[in-house]
Formats: structure tokens, C-alpha cells, sequence
């Protein structure tokens, strides 16, 4: 079975060996990258399974690499799980905004972060075993494709907004507490409620006129409404 490929993109000397020995340890094929714009371009040449992507970087930093990632359909599904000392609210909605999957404030526990690693990797190597294709209200998503079309106009999704969007349009009608739906797309990772509002708000932008079918539910979360009758 083929390794994962990992690409670590941090300038912290002492940290990316930490990282790329317990990595390696643990079976991964390791990358590093220790400048923004070189890790840009390794990720694109080397299309890997998933970065750890530092958000303050020299050249350029994490959140305009990760834009850059997901605008582009080549990349766009790759798991990128940022890495930053900074620990304040704001930071961590703007990273999941721009299309991260995960976040980790410094310092963290290794053993913590091998364990986000390995939630984000399964979820790709491993569909849920139900039908491939969800269909309503124009959108159809193909879960064997990893692909989205929109009154068959394709369109990208970040890894989180396309199992968002699966979770919403599978249980159509029912009200997903913002918990609820973190628990989906994001797994056991420990983020700030409202980080879903923003993961939310970009996927009804990507939708255009039909991201009117996410509801949004007052006091309790959203849900997906798959006809003009429904309530």
C-alpha cells in the first residue's frame, strides 16, 4: 500500500526535524518546504496528501498558499492542516475561511497532532459506503468523483465545505445543530462554533442562487431544503 504523502511547510528549524522524524516514524512520506512561495510550488508539483502549512511564513504566508490551493482544481482537494503560534479568535476564523481543514496552535503535542493527521487522511482514503451520487434543488454531488455541479456547471469545494454540503443535502429538511455539522466535516478537531458560519457563508457564495437551499435555523444551526414548499 502506497505511503501518504505529507509536505511540511514551516521555517521553524527545530521543528520541521520533530515533525519529520515522528512523521516518518509513523509510516509517512515526508516533503519540507521552509519558505511560502517554495512550498506553493512543491505542493503543486508534488500534489501531496496533506500539508501542514505554517500560517506565518518568509516569501509567502500560510493563508495566501492556501487561497492559492483551493482556487485551483488540481490542488483544491488536498487536506491542509495550518500550524501557528497565534491562538486568538480571529486568526482561526480567517484560516478556515480561506479553506483549511484543520488548525493547530503552538505549542501542541505530537501525539495530538499525528492523531488530527490521521482523521483528515482517513476521510479521504475512505467514503462513507453509501450511494455515490446526491441529488436536489440542481446540485449533484458525486462522492466518487469528489466532484459538485451545480445545474451541471461544475464548481470547487475545500474538503470541509464538500462533506458540509454532503451532510446538509443527505438528511434534507433536518436541522443541524453547528456541533452537529462540525462533528462531520471537521471530525474531533477543537475549533470556535462560528467557524461553521464561515464554512456556511463560503459554500452558499460558491453555490450562487441555489446556497438559498441552506437554511439557516435560528437558535439551533441549518439545514438543507430541497423544494420551494418545504418549511
Amino acid at each position: 500500500m502506497a505511503k501518504s504523502k505529507i509536505l511540511i511547510v514551516e521555517d521553524e528549524a527545530s521543528l520541521v526535524e520533530v515533525l519529520s522524524y515522528n512523521l516518518q516514524r509513523e509510516g509517512y512520506e515526508v516533503a519540507v518546504a521552509k519558505e511560502g512561495r517554495e512550498g506553493l510550488r512543491k505542493a503543486q508539483m508534488q500534489l501531496p496528501d496533506l500539508i501542514l502549512l505554517d500560517l506565518m511564513l518568509p516569501g509567502l504566508n500560510g493563508l495566501d498558499i492556501c487561497r492559492e490551493l483551493r482556487a485551483a482544481p488540481r490542488t483544491a482537494g488536498i487536506a491542509i492542516l495550518m500550524l501557528t503560534a497565534k491562538g486568538e479568535e480571529t486568526d482561526q476564523v480567517v484560516g478556515f475561511a480561506v479553506g483549511a481543514d484543520d488548525y493547530v496552535t503552538k505549542p501542541f503535542s505530537v501525539k495530538v497532532l499525528l492523531q488530527r493527521i490521521k482523521v483528515l487522511l482517513r476521510r479521504q482514503d475512505n467514503p462513507e459506503p453509501c450511494s455515490d451520487i446526491i441529488e436536489a434543488a440542481g446540485i449533484r454531488i458525486d462522492k466518487r468523483a469528489h466532484q459538485v455541479t451545480v445545474d451541471e456547471q461544475p464548481i470547487t469545494l475545500t474538503p470541509t465545505e464538500f462533506r458540509l454540503l454532503e451532510t446538509l443535502m443527505k438528511q434534507p429538511g433536518r436541522a443541524f445543530t453547528r456541533h452537529d455539522l462540525m462533528d462531520a466535516a471537521v471530525g474531533d478537531a477543537i475549533v470556535l462554533e462560528r467557524t461553521i458560519d464561515v464554512h456556511v457563508k463560503s459554500l452558499r457564495r460558491k453555490l450562487g442562487d441555489t446556497g438559498a437551499h441552506i437554511e439557516t435555523v435560528r437558535g439551533v444551526g441549518y439545514r438543507f431544503r430541497d423544494s420551494e414548499g418545504a418549511n
